[in-house]
């Protein structure tokens, strides 16, 4: 460039262009090196992450999908009800618990449970930690469908830091609350007693509060026993006797438009009851909306004049004590007691005389008016009384009431007379049964229990093996394994009741009855109700049928009472206990007796129906003068009036 040529600016940066040189060999591959190693570094980090990221990914696909870990026992027990596996092929003194209850269950004489409480949860609130009470309350009935969300919203929105919302959800609806993931709601574990059958033996069972505390039936008379002993109480209910005793019963009451009945069967050599039903009923696991009569248990609370079925502890109590004889001939002729009159429904095939056989099988009220005149107001009293008829019956169940009888200082004669024969006094079905079952069993008046014995020490009072505590009148306590009773007849006075019991449905009034094979024995009885007013209601009328089988060895007395039953055109206009009780009973005999272990016995039928059968009219043995008429020239029934009139 010549040296007068002065420099541009662009000739300046050409320069500065010039002047830059490119990098040699060694310097290109320096710097590529350390960009590679850059690289590389990144690559492996990059790997790293992927590996641990991996690995946490495996590890929780293996924990919930693979190889799921099973939950630890405190998070789950609480919410799954632990359901009792029953093993058909044990012994009946095996036992089996709920480890996880508080309550112990109940079940029948063969394992079958009746009760039991299952684990459940109550979900409740601290409304000092929730957000937004409206928007949980709403997301909270979505799970469950009764509650009310105005009151949950209230609820929620109090300044408190504790509130219940529901008591008793299931297992599902708790996991279901649990998934809303609502800040504020918690859990606390609880238990609900439940009764898989139902309706069945539901006056029974009885129910518990919202505290597990038993407030009817066994639940309520063995609360303590459940609460501290966890083995299951194991009671002298069958179940399939129950359901086919309730089966009839519910056919019967149905067939005559009863408002209601009731049906018990007993064991007649311990006193233990398999069957006690009441009609109408409920289910178990509804006790709170069920009314009054479904929970009103008629076997035991129903008060009920017994009629005729009186008139076997009628003819027990005059031949125990001497004053009568099966020979014996009795007035069946009208009694006039002021302005009443004692006479007999149908009589139109009755003789004006009847001897103790034909007075139980027609049912004759005169006559058993007359036996009673002769025991006398004093022993009938005492009678009555020593066979518990004037107090509550001994039963494992609270709702058991007290009998009505008439006060002491006003049994008259009119009262001995009407007694007699089943009138003036109201018991219970179960008192009956257990009267019947002492007339049969060798004279042993039992103590009825619901609750199961031991099968191994079980004896049979027929057969005169009875425990020594049968022979004493010690009250043993409640639950123990000796059957507990009084000798109240001889041996020889029960015999000759169960052929008189046994002639009413082979020749009386309980024909219908009969069922082949099984002998039964035993008594009708119809009584008329008494209405508002204090009188008698004519053709409203309660009718029961008493009776025990098979009558040749005594083991079961089955009981069934119909409350204000209606004729039917095959009753013929009837409602008396020939027509609607008794059949009942014989069907219910037919069903339950295989059950039992107790089979119609056709082969032997005329040699057991020999040794029960006894003629309407005894002879008199010799030496000795039969009441009636002609033979006692002191007795006033020798040559009676038509009507005779006692005030």
């Amino acid at each position: 460039m010549p040296d007068d040529v002065q420099p541009t600016p662009q000739r300046n940066a050409a320069a500065q262009v010039k002047k830059q040189r490119s990098p040699s060999r060694d310097e290109r591959k320096k710097g590529g090196f350390d960009k590679d190693q850059s690289h590389g570094r990144l690559l492996w980090v990059g790997m790293g992450f992927l590996a641990l990221y991996g690995a946490v990914a495996l590890k929780a696909s293996m924990a919930t999908v693979l190889m799921p870990m099973a939950p630890e026992a405190r998070q789950i027990a609480p919410q799954v009800p632990v359901i009792p596996k029953i093993d058909p092929h044990a012994s009946l003194t095996s036992d089996f618990s709920l480890p996880s209850v508080k309550r112990a269950s109940i079940t029948d004489r063969n394992g079958q449970i009746l009760a039991l409480s299952l684990p459940v949860a109550q979900v409740y609130a601290n409304p000092m930690e929730l957000i937004d009470p409206q928007d949980a309350a709403k997301k909270l009935r979505h799970v469950i469908p009764t509650l009310d969300e105005a009151e949950t919203v209230r609820r929620l929105s109090l300044k408190k830091q504790f509130v219940y919302i529901a008591r008793d959800i299931s297992p599902v609806q708790e996991i279901a609350i649990n998934n809303l993931g609502i800040p504020g709601i918690y859990f606390e574990a609880g238990e609900r007693r439940h009764y898989p059958l139902g309706r069945t033996a539901a006056q029974i069972m009885g129910s518990v509060d919202i505290d597990d505390h038993g407030i009817a039936g066994v639940e309520r008379y063995f609360n303590d026993r459940l609460n501290n002993d966890k083995t299951p109480l194991r009671l002298s209910l069958d179940v399939r006797v129950q359901a086919a005793a309730r089966d009839e019963l519910q056919n019967a009451m149905t067939t005559f438009q009863a408002i209601g009945a009731s049906a018990i069967v007993m064991d007649v050599r311990t006193g233990e009851l398999l069957a006690m039903v009441s009609l109408p009923d409920f289910d178990a696991n509804e006790f709170g909306h069920a009314t009054n009569d479904a929970r009103f248990n008629r076997a035991v609370t129903g008060m009920y004049e017994p009629g005729s079925t009186f008139k076997l502890q009628t003819a027990a109590m005059g031949l125990q004590l001497g004053v009568i004889h099966v020979w014996d001939r009795f007035s069946t002729i009208p009694i006039r007691v002021g302005r009443f009159t004692i006479s007999d429904m149908k009589s139109d095939h009755f003789a004006p005389w009847l001897s103790l056989p034909g007075v139980m099988a027609f049912s004759s009220n005169p006559a058993a008016a007359h036996i009673a005149l002769d025991v006398g107001a004093e022993r009938q009293q005492a009678w009555l009384d020593a066979m518990g008829f004037f107090k509550r019956v001994p039963i494992e169940l609270p709702e058991a009431g007290r009998p009505l009888v008439p006060s002491r200082r006003n049994w008259g004669l009119s009262t001995v007379m009407t007694v007699g024969f089943g009138h003036g006094v109201a018991e219970p079905p179960l008192a009956i049964v257990r009267g019947t079952a002492a007339t049969v069993n060798g004279g042993i008046l039992l103590k009825p229990t619901l609750v199961a014995r031991d099968p191994s020490i079980v004896q049979d009072v027929t057969r005169g093996t009875l425990p020594p505590s049968l022979d004493s009148a010690g009250q043993d306590d409640v639950g123990t394994e000796t059957p507990v009773g009084t000798r109240v007849l001889s041996e020889t006075t029960s015999a000759l009741l169960r052929r008189l019991l046994r002639l009413d449905v082979t020749a009386g009034s309980g024909k219908t009855a009969e069922v082949p094979g099984y002998y039964v024995g035993g008594k009708t009885g119809t009584a008329e109700k008494i209405g508002a007013h204090g009188g008698y209601l004519k053709h409203t009328n309660v009718a029961a049928f008493t009776s025990v089988f098979p009558m040749n060895n005594p083991r079961y007395a089955v009981y069934v009472m119909l409350d204000s039953p209606h004729p039917t055109a095959a009753t013929h206009g009837w409602t008396t206990a020939a027509w609607n009780s008794a059949p009942t009973v014989g069907k219910i005999i037919s069903r339950i007796g295989p059950m039992l272990d107790q089979f119609p016995d056709l082969a032997n039928k005329t040699a057991i129906d020999a040794a029960l059968a006894i003629a309407m009219e005894p002879a008199v043995p010799a030496g000795y003068r039969a009441l009636g008429p002609g033979n006692d020239p002191g007795d006033p029934r020798t040559h009676p009036p038509h009507t005779t009139t006692i005030r």
